[in-house]
């Protein structure tokens, strides 16, 4: 696989990623009624924004390869 193959597939992870946090926030926002695991939810909603951030960043800073 060639190495813009494999930026693609990456760049395509965090959107997914990106997506999945939105999904989480409103989950913990306006379905979840319980506050500790809404605050759980929360949590691993904003860790895969900011893993998402980072992996669009990397792809991004490499795009000339």
């Amino acid at each position: 696989m060639s190495a813009g193959r494999i930026t693609e597939l990456l760049s395509f992870a965090g959107i997914g990623l990106m997506l999945l946090s939105i999904f989480f926030i409103y989950l913990s926002r306006n379905i979840i009624k319980v506050k500790i695991i809404s605050s759980i939810v929360a949590f691993i909603a904003y860790i895969s924004l900011i893993v998402s951030g980072f992996i669009i960043f990397i792809v991004v800073v490499s795009w000339p390869s």
